[in-house]
Parts: C-alpha cells; structure tokens; sequence
C-alpha cells in the first residue's frame, strides 16, 4: 500500500483517517473541493476534487477511503472497477446497500471494500460479534458538546425521522443507565438475528429533547443551531446488550475513534479477501483491543 486518497480529508473523521495513515502509508492524500483546507491537513497532499461532479476514475491510489456522503456508490464502483480498494465510514443504510451491490465486480478485479468502518456501525459491529450474534440490543452515546462535522450533523437530523420507541441501556462509568432512543444505525439492517440501535446524548435533557425535534428537523435555524452550540463533553460510549452481560467501548472524541478506525481497516487491507464486506467480515478478533489501545476503554459487565 503506497498511496491512499481520502475524499473529504480536511473534515472531522478525515482528518483523523490521514494521522492514522501518517506512518504507515508513504502518500496520504487529503481530498475535498476546497484545495485551501486541504492544504491545512498537517503530512498530507492536498487535492482538488469535488464529489458531485469530478471523474472518480483520474483518482490515482492504491486505495479510497469514502468520508463523505455524496455519490458513495458511483465512486466505489469507479474504484473497484479499476482493482483499487475502497473503505467507507457511511453510517447509512441506502448507501451501504448500493455498494453491496458490488460484490462480484470486486471480487472480479481482486479489489476488496470495507463498509461499517467506524463507531456505529463499526465497533458497534464487532462487539456484536463477541457476544455471538443473535439478538442484541446497541446503544449509541453521544457527546454533545463534541465537535461533529457539518455531514455530521445533518445526517443524525435527517435520522431524526426514524425515531422510535424507548428504552434503558446500562453504559459504562461514569454514565450509567439512559433513555435511548430507537434510531436508524445501519447495524440493525446488516447484522445478523434480531437486533435494534438507540441513540442518547451524554445531556439527559438534549436526549430527553430529541422525540420534540422530529417535526422541525428540516428547519434551517435548528441545523445552524446545532453545528454551532454545544451543550455537554466530547464523551462517547457505545453499549451492545445480549443474553444479559454488556460489551462497551468507551472514550473522547467520537470523530477519533471512527477515523482511527478506518486508518487501522486500510492498513489491514492487503491481507482483506476481495469482495465487499461489512468490518466484522473483514478484520480479526484483535482489531478491537488494537483500537482501544489508542486511549479508549473496552468492558463487559452486567446487564442488570
């Protein structure tokens, strides 16, 4: 692996995937339609490239790692098409489903794509996977005084729409139990058995909140509000409940643990089959211990 192209690399996560890659990748290039910002992004090479309407094709890497939310599917097939691997961050499900499509033209040109690469789905994925399968509950904590990216935000306040019934998780210290909120992760739909995934904020009152946003999720002034104020810590936790013993991974800065994630997919990739895969299909039982030893904290305990 010689040279990774990461599209949306000034943003939050992408930020993150390039000093992950930093090291271990001699060329990391940070992509986006702002060639200023891209040059802001400390060890990596700047490139002009806007998603919307540049030829995914000129892209010249070994791999693309996909930290944005527009025309994911057109760029990995543009990438796979030419044997170049593919990582995607997408949380969401339309999107992963378009790219799973294209598993035989992976697999025809011996290049691999890694989708759920991140907190949730990602870690969410592999903590599901130690507690064995089958029915699980997950629960996403959110920091809400951390700094999410614009996309970001509005994808979570178009999720808004899918909002749906309560009920409590047990984190890990120092949060205890919480509401969570059903909510459209994409786990739910790629994992196997009966699984369902709730969102809280680390703010009981922000999450108390959220069931009262639905019908004004699409105003302008409420996304405006929510990129800029930022009430509570930049702590997160994701819990998967099963058979009565919790599984957690815990720590700061949700944007880290996603882009570090990534960065360990990418670097892992050569030894990936060719295929599309989700990331429990794709890496081992020592990736998750790998990641938490970049500050964060894995725990299992009871559910009670």
């Amino acid at each position: 692996m010689r040279r990774v192209v990461v599209l949306g690399g000034y943003g939050a996560v992408g930020r993150e995937v390039v000093a992950g890659l930093l090291g271990h990748v001699p060329e990391v290039v940070a992509a986006g339609r702002d060639l200023a910002k891209a040059r802001t992004v400390a060890g990596a090479l700047p490139l002009r490239f806007d998603l919307r309407s540049d030829d995914p094709g000129r892209l010249a890497a070994d791999a693309v790692v996909m930290c944005a939310e527009t025309g994911n599917a057109r760029v990995a097939e543009a990438c796979l098409a030419r044997g170049v691997h593919y990582v995607d961050v997408s949380a969401s499900h339309a999107v992963l489903a378009g790219i799973e499509k294209l598993d035989g033209l992976a697999a025809g040109r011996n290049a691999a794509a890694v989708l759920s690469v991140g907190l949730a789905p990602g870690v969410t994925n592999l903590l599901a996977r130690e507690a064995g399968g089958g029915d699980v509950e997950i629960g996403v904590l959110i920091g809400a005084g951390d700094r999410h990216g614009p996309s970001a935000v509005d994808w979570t306040l178009d999720s808004l729409a899918g909002l749906g019934e309560s009920w409590r998780m047990r984190f890990p210290a120092p949060y205890g139990v919480r509401t969570v909120h059903r909510f459209p992760f994409s786990d739910q739909y790629t994992l196997p058995g009966r699984v369902r995934t709730g969102l809280c904020l680390d703010s009981r009152a922000m999450t108390a909140l959220l069931p009262r946003l639905v019908p004004f999720r699409d105003l302008a002034p409420l996304r405006a509000a929510f990129r800029r104020v930022h009430i509570g810590g930049d702590g997160f936790a994701v819990a998967v409940a099963s058979g009565g013993t919790v599984r957690s991974f815990a720590g700061r800065r949700q944007s880290r643990a996603t882009g570090l994630a990534a960065a360990m997919v990418v670097r892992g990739l050569d030894g990936t089959p060719p295929g599309v895969h989700h990331i429990e299909d794709a890496v081992g039982p020592d990736f998750l211990p790998g990641l938490a030893a970049h500050g964060f904290e894995l725990a299992h305990y009871d559910a009670g």
